[in-house]
């Protein structure tokens, strides 16, 4: 462990919460690691229902303190679309600048489009670098899911700060290398010469490891949020379907902390699922023991949209480290391009009923093969090993800190 009195300073920013699965698969995790070697100050969002839960609260101070990261977690607030948002942004320009200079950082982690904005600014106004950590193509992501209007002003605001932020930061990540070739497509003047390195989404695998024993029956999974507008609930309510006219035995287990009855609505209209049909939250720390329980899970995005392109899931990378095989559909980033290369999983050309059966017909025939589980195993530590991103996140914080001295 580095001597925090001589680790270097850094700030890391992102609008999630930390108490958020994703803020804990894809935040906490690599800062577990990167807390050994620099004096991170972290600032996150935290939304009121996971603020009001004292317990979890007071764990994740204590388990900051323990790691020398001095975290300031902040409101997430609602409220009208362009002042709220305006206000938090604001707020967040203010804590930086007060961070930057009162800590003295020598580095600026951003992660995603409203931080990175918010450090390039500080950037310029202190010269303090900074990392402009994409995660995902987010102007397309908003005009996928209904949110954003293309060609509209705010739709021209973030792309405007996107092209900035592509050539003001220190260093690009990208989840995906289908994310980078359509960048430097759509931008090759701002991506010339710019550092972009692919981080994809990682898991830790030493949690989400194998189950010594499969259930004796199929349990069709689907991990994470299906309500956001860019998930095909359609398709997954084809599939479920299927599934379930062709093996009266299988049971379906939605872990989700969406509304479940709005789930329900959607996946099961009819009831004829009905006891089958299993949809719950559940706590981060126990999503890996309901993977393991699992058969094969489901994720279905909008592939086909310039949007999905930048998609790197997070549920893939845990559910190939517990060893179990996906189906999924083309056009997400570079999940085909996994499946096809590592033979994890099925790839639905339709969310019809006979692409759907076809699929659940490939799927048995997948699950046959008895090295299915160390192919997914292999897959997942080859491509979204927490150690391997970790390492990769290290080598670009030396690499822009020595490139610019302190002082």
């Amino acid at each position: 462990m580095t001597d925090r009195s001589t680790a270097i300073p850094t700030l890391y920013l992102t609008r999630n919460g930390l108490l958020e699965p994703l803020g804990q698969s894809q935040v906490l995790s690599y800062l577990r690691g990167l807390s050994r070697e620099y004096r991170i100050t972290l600032i996150t969002f935290e939304k009121d229902a996971d603020s009001a839960d004292v317990r979890r609260m007071r764990a994740m101070r204590a388990e900051c303190e323990v790691l020398g990261i001095r975290w300031l977690p902040q409101r997430f607030r609602t409220g009208p679309k362009v002042i709220t948002p305006a206000l938090s942004i604001l707020w967040l320009l203010w804590l930086v600048l007060r961070e930057v200079k009162g800590q003295q950082v020598r580095l600026i982690h951003a992660r995603s489009y409203v931080p990175a904005a918010v450090a390039m600014v500080v950037g310029r106004l202190t010269r303090v670098p900074f990392i402009f950590d994409m995660r995902a193509l987010w102007p397309e992501e908003l005009i996928t899911s209904g949110r954003l209007r293309r060609g509209s002003l705010l739709h021209r605001a973030i792309v405007a700060a996107e092209r900035a932020c592509l050539r003001r930061a220190a260093a690009v990540v990208a989840l995906t290398r289908a994310a980078v070739d359509h960048l430097s497509r759509v931008y090759p003047g701002e991506l010339d010469g710019q550092e972009v390195a692919v981080i994809p989404t990682c898991a830790d695998l030493a949690r989400f490891v194998p189950a010594k024993e499969r259930p004796p029956r199929h349990v069709i999974g689907c991990l994470g949020t299906v309500l956001s507008g860019w998930f095909r609930l359609d398709w997954l309510a084809m599939f479920l379907q299927v599934a379930a006219s062709h093996d009266p035995h299988a049971v379906f287990d939605v872990t989700t902390r969406d509304d479940p009855h709005m789930v329900r609505a959607a996946l099961d209209p009819t009831g004829q699922l009905g006891h089958r049909l299993y949809i719950a939250a559940a706590d981060p720390s126990e999503v890996h023991r309901i993977v393991q329980g699992q058969t094969v899970s489901v994720m279905f995005y909008a592939g086909g949209h310039v949007s999905e392109l930048g998609r790197s899931p997070t549920r893939m990378a845990e559910i190939l480290g517990c060893g179990l095989p996906v189906v999924a559909n083309e056009g997400v980033g570079d999940v085909a391009r996994i499946i096809r290369e590592y033979r994890v999983g099925i790839l639905a050309t339709a969310g019809d009923t006979s692409a759907m059966t076809k699929a659940w017909e490939d799927l048995l025939d997948l699950l046959k093969d008895p090295d299915l589980a160390s192919r997914c195993r292999r897959a997942a530590e080859e491509v979204f090993s927490l150690e391997a991103g970790t390492a990769a996140y290290t080598r670009l914080y030396r690499q822009l800190i020595e490139a610019k001295p302190a002082g």
